[in-house]
């Protein structure tokens, strides 16, 4: 009997770079890419109904980023392997999926081979790291795991963080409430609070810090 083939959900805003990796990925006749998404909130909708074995997923997305969007789709279902596929070498990234949970990150220049290999690798229940990170980033996650690094993934909760996303892609107060079901006075709340833990005081400023810390896309 032929062995099952590994469902992978595709979750990267650019529909070409989707496309592409779909037909690479599909020429290995162990994988099948059950779906794509182009934002966070819909790779959670996804992997919930499609029950995915992989989600390759990219960290600058829209609605809701990568390292959130995977901390919410393993508290629903820790079966799921979520490999990051970034452009983002930074540390900081490397630390912050690696705690909400993803088995693997990947650069975006590495060959298909070594992405098809992650993906194999980590359906082993290892965690892969691309050839290109090199052995410092495991040495600071160590290091940085054991004392309080200043970021937005430290410094705010993860409801200021979905907040704050919201907030710097130009969404209203009433429009951010709306989309999580809370009130405006809520939100008006968290933005207070937000602003007060990173001392920023404009929402100019807080889009620059949410982009330069992968909160929110740079579009």
């Amino acid at each position: 009997m032929k062995n099952k083939k590994i469902g992978i959900i595709l979750a990267d805003d650019h529909k070409l770079f989707r496309d592409g990796l779909r037909i690479l990925l599909e020429k290995d006749s162990d994988f099948t890419v059950i779906g794509e998404a182009d934002n966070g909130l819909k790779t959670i909708s996804m992997a919930r109904d499609l029950k995915p074995d992989i989600i390759i997923m990219d960290i600058s997305m829209p609605k809701l980023n990568g390292v959130e969007a995977t901390r919410k789709i393993l508290g629903e279902n820790s079966e799921v392997r979520v490999i990051i596929l970034s452009m983002h070498s930074d540390r900081r990234f490397v630390l912050e999926t690696l705690k909400a949970g993803a088995v693997g990150y990947i650069l975006k220049d590495s060959s298909i081979t070594e992405l098809a290999d992650g993906i194999k690798y980590v359906m082993n229940n290892r965690i892969y790291l691309s050839a290109q990170i090199s052995k410092n980033i495991i040495q600071d996650y160590v290091r940085i795991a054991q004392q309080s690094e200043s970021s937005a993934f430290t410094l705010l909760s993860s409801r200021e963080r979905e907040v704050l996303q919201l907030l710097t892609e130009g969404k209203s107060n009433r429009e951010v409430a709306e989309s999580l079901n809370i009130s405006v006075k809520t939100v008006e709340t968290h933005r207070k609070n937000i602003m007060e833990k990173l001392n920023i005081h404009s929402i100019a400023e807080l889009t620059k810090y949410a982009i330069r810390e992968g909160i929110t896309p740079l579009e």
